[in-house]
Order: C-alpha cells, then sequence, then structure tokens
C-alpha cells in the first residue's frame, strides 16, 4: 500500500437516515470513483443498498455484526478481499464510538452524524444515552438533523445549542419534508445583538460564543462584556490572552473551555485562572495560533472580578 486510505463514517441511532444519506451519496456525480468502494455495515436498517446502485457505483458491501468484530484486523482482512480505494462505515449508534479504531494504513477522512429530530430530545434527557450520543457526535464535521416536521422551533434552537456545544466546528443541517430549514435568525438570540454594549453573563456567554464562531459578520465592530477566566497559551503572541468560561456539554467529566484571543497590552500583568470582567470590542482575522481567521477580541476594559455564581456553563442542562 503507497498510500493510506480515506475513510468516511457516518454516525448515529437505528433508522436516523445513515443509509439514506450514503445511498444518496454514493449516486452522486462528484463522488465517482474508479477504484472500488468498500462499505462497511454495522447494522442494517429499513433502507437497502440495491445491487444496481452497488454495481454502477464499483462497491462491495461488508457487514460487521458486534463491536467485538470491529478491529484493526478485521478492516484489514477486508481491505484484502477488496482493495478498495475508499472505504465508507456506518457506525452502530448504540455501540461505544471509544472503540471506533482504524488500522494505520487508514485515515480518517470525515466523521458524519445523522439525527433523528423527533427522538433527539427523549435521548438527550437520558444521562446514559446523552454521553453515547456526544461520544460519536464530538468529533463531526457535518451533522443532520431529520425529521424536524411538526417541532417546535424553539425546541429546534434548543437541540442546536446543544450540539453546538459539543462539536462547535460541526456544520449543522435541520431538514422537514419541505427540505432544509434556516435556523439563523438574530430572533433566537437571548440578548439584543443591538445594545451599545451587549451584557454576556452565565448562558447568554455559551450562546454568544457559538454564534459568533458560526456568524461572525453579525458580531463585527460590537462592544460585548462578560466575566471570564483568564488563560494565556503558550504559543500565543505577547499582548494576547483568552478570557472565556468552561462550559459542561454532556457530564461533569466533559467539561471544554470556551473562549476567543483577546488583544490586551498589559497582558503579563494578568494571571492565569483569576477571574477578570472583558469589555471588549469583536473583529474577525487572521492570528497566527488559528491557523487561519477567527473571532479576535480587543479589550476596552479589563478588570479583576470574583468568581461568579454560575462559574461553569451547563448546555447539558
Amino acid at each position: 500500500m503507497d498510500e493510506k486510505i480515506p475513510v468516511y463514517v457516518i454516525n448515529g441511532f437505528l433508522e436516523s437516515g445513515k443509509s439514506s444519506f450514503f445511498t444518496y451519496t454514493l449516486g452522486q456525480p462528484y463522488f465517482q470513483s474508479k477504484e472500488t468502494t468498500l462499505l462497511i455495515l454495522c447494522e442494517e436498517g429499513e433502507v437497502e443498498y440495491s445491487d444496481k446502485l452497488l454495481k454502477q457505483t464499483r462497491t462491495v458491501k461488508e457487514v460487521i455484526e458486534d463491536v467485538d468484530d470491529f478491529t484493526p484486523g478485521t478492516l484489514m482482512a477486508m481491505y484484502a478481499r477488496h482493495h478498495p480505494g475508499r472505504v465508507l462505515i456506518e457506525w452502530n449508534g448504540m455501540w461505544d464510538f471509544k472503540k471506533f479504531k482504524l488500522p494505520k494504513a487508514f485515515f480518517l477522512e470525515q466523521q458524519m452524524s445523522c439525527i433523528d429530530a423527533s427522538t433527539f430530545g427523549m435521548y438527550f434527557a437520558n444521562l446514559g444515552m446523552r454521553s453515547l450520543l456526544f461520544e460519536e457526535l464530538k468529533n463531526s464535521e457535518l451533522i443532520m438533523f431529520n425529521r424536524c416536521d411538526g417541532i417546535d422551533y424553539e425546541e429546534l434552537v434548543k437541540y442546536k445549542r446543544n450540539v453546538k456545544a459539543v462539536c462547535p466546528q460541526a456544520e449543522l443541517i435541520f431538514e422537514d419534508a419541505n427540505g432544509e430549514i434556516d435556523m439563523t435568525t438574530e430572533e433566537d438570540l437571548p440578548f439584543d445583538i443591538n445594545q451599545d454594549v451587549i451584557n454576556l453573563e452565565g448562558m447568554n456567554y455559551g450562546v454568544w460564543y457559538l454564534d459568533a464562531m458560526e456568524h461572525p459578520d453579525r458580531y463585527e465592530g460590537k462592544t460585548i462584556s462578560y466575566s471570564g477566566i483568564v488563560a494565556i497559551p503558550d504559543d500565543f503572541p505577547k499582548g494576547y490572552f483568552v478570557p472565556g468560561r468552561m462550559a459542561m456539554t454532556c457530564c461533569a467529566q466533559d467539561m471544554q473551555f470556551l473562549g476567543y484571543a483577546c488583544q490586551y497590552p498589559d497582558t503579563d500583568k494578568l494571571k492565569e485562572k483569576n477571574w477578570v470582567r472583558v469589555t471588549a470590542k469583536v473583529r474577525s482575522g487572521e492570528f497566527g495560533p488559528y491557523e487561519g481567521e477567527g473571532i479576535i477580541l480587543d479589550a476596552v476594559k479589563v478588570e479583576p472580578v470574583e468568581e461568579p455564581a454560575d462559574a461553569v456553563i451547563n448546555f447539558a442542562g
């Protein structure tokens, strides 16, 4: 093997739309390949892959019925049988994704997830299922909520925030019978972005952090104010720090630090893990540690404060 084999994996519970997505993708002209495609099913749902589609797309199908059989050795044996140019894996949503291990000859090209919106609330309310779900979601690049018909719009906004807290890098798509639903209105936000200074205490900071990542233009030139913990990453240039907040996305063992780089000339006077109240202007720009463009804050004022009662943002609640 001269090159590593790209792997595309799709997660989700049974009947969440995984097979429908792969069936559609396999049939698209942009996804065609002259090499063999190996399709590995870890469960078989209602939607079946037709023999015609498999033949037309040079796809061979294998089934793994037990998570203990999903091993690098098993995958290499399948490679030896078919010599595919790429691998598609339909993961069983009831399997612990921590057991997802690829051979060294494979590499994960893309991870996607499908969610049945009509059952998401039930799974999210169950701590065990929530943990299983979030383990699958946290590294996904694309997350598709389908069957959104009949679900209150405010409830869908809540689902979006729940998932964005776990994997802020992911693109989220919501669909009902009529197609994709637009989830980008400013009215969904729990604060007024037209205030002279947008106050972002508690959960409002978490909502702002996620929304700013997705819609940076919405906050360009705006002034925000919030309390955060001081972090000074080793790779940051002099005069920058991160005033952020800890967020619980699933349970107490699953915490993340949410914060953007902040330009402040007196950074050397700050102490790690101390609480400060930051008033800053928001802009987008290139920043070395980001390895690209992102949100940057320009501090107007930084002053010490006491740790607030709601120190941890609870997206899981």
